[in-house]
């Protein structure tokens, strides 16, 4: 189909799952045009990736560090999800979203079944690899994710038990997953200096991410939309000098708890307040 063949054609593009990296720019394309093509290429594999949405109805323009979207998708509810996901990508800072809601498809109902069950593994595998990017504790961790049928395993290495269940429990709680193996290597505490390095550097990389309240923002909203236990859809987020604020309904207050410890443990989120969260009766 022309969605298997697009998700190819993004995936040799970006170097996404590729044996080899992309090749270096040559002396006569300017360094933004090739930073822009890449994010615009970063895009498309992640609409190709995600289950619910039709990529072939998107289109996808970068304008600085800005994300044109154009096209058209089924509901309101992918129309969110398609911004959220262009805004989850490294280089993207905004998203003009322009696509439009149509219920003409062209696609049977079987047609977009198979093809999400066959995308499902590859989808599993790239959202438990950005929850552990995008989580502090997780983030620095080498750990290697595959699935098949639904089943996760995770391997690599990890300095700390506490984090090699941390990772379990993080993929454990993504849509999709029956079971996680968990063969992640524990190599033992860090030395006092290596574990001295390690501070400094995730200070550094606080810092850093403490400043993009858009980059927050967009982590925090896709973590919620990931979490099997939550409608991230039903959740607003707002981040203002990290700083985050929840908003929206939950079923529970368990949700909502639960809610919370996903957003405090984004990068760069300094505390979350969740009053203006409602608990549906």
């Amino acid at each position: 189909m022309h969605k298997l063949k697009m998700l190819t054609c993004a995936i040799a593009a970006t170097g996404v799952f590729a044996l080899a990296p992309v090749s270096a720019q040559t002396p006569d394309t300017p360094r933004a045009d090739v930073t822009q093509a890449r994010t615009e290429g970063s895009i498309a594999t992640a609409f190709a990736l995600n289950r619910h949405l039709n990529s072939d109805r998107i289109q996808v323009e970068m304008q600085g560090r800005t994300a044109i979207l154009t096209g058209t998708v089924e509901n309101g509810v992918n129309r969110e999800l398609a911004e959220q996901v262009a805004l989850s990508i490294e280089g993207v800072d905004e998203v003009n979203n322009q696509l439009s809601v149509t219920t003409d498809t062209n696609q049977s109902d079987a047609e977009r079944a198979s093809l999400a069950n066959s995308l499902n593994d590859v989808t599993t595998s790239a959202t438990i690899k950005s929850k552990l990017l995008w989580n502090r504790h997780t983030q620095g961790l080498d750990i290697d994710v595959t699935t098949q049928n639904n089943v996760v395993t995770l391997s690599g290495k990890s300095d700390s038990e506490a984090a090699s269940e941390l990772a379990e429990r993080l993929a454990g709680n993504t849509q999709g997953v029956r079971e996680v193996r968990n063969q992640i290597e524990i190599t033992g505490q860090a030395g006092t200096a290596e574990r001295a390095q390690q501070a400094a550097s995730a200070a550094a990389d606080e810092a850093a991410d403490v400043v993009s309240d858009a980059w927050i923002t967009s982590k925090v909203k896709s973590s919620l939309i990931f979490s099997r236990n939550l409608d991230g859809m039903d959740i607003s987020v707002v981040s203002r000098n990290g700083q985050v604020t929840l908003g929206g309904r939950v079923d529970s207050a368990a949700s909502k708890e639960l809610a919370v410890e996903t957003a405090r443990n984004v990068r760069g989120v300094k505390s979350v307040d969740a009053g203006e969260i409602r608990i549906a009766p």
